[in-house]
């Protein structure tokens, strides 16, 4: 059932942990770019800028959605 409490609970949870893995992704975009311009192999680089636009992109999603809870919650 869809409540406000239900609403808040999962705001006040998604909102701060999609704050810090969107913090953190873009750290691991900048490292990843720093990889890459210290001659990394190319593979190594890849994957690790891969790995982190996935968190990136896990972070903004968390937020979007807290967003969404934040809205419904009144």
């Amino acid at each position: 059932m869809s409540t406000p409490t239900n609403h808040r609970r999962a705001w006040l949870i998604k909102a701060p942990l999609g704050l810090v893995l969107l913090s953190f992704g873009l750290c691991l975009v900048v490292e990843a770019g720093l990889y890459k311009a210290g001659g990394a192999a190319t593979l190594d680089w890849v994957v690790y800028g891969t790995v982190a636009l996935t968190v990136f992109n896990s972070g903004l999603c968390l937020l979007v959605d807290a967003g969404r809870h934040r809205g419904l919650m009144g």
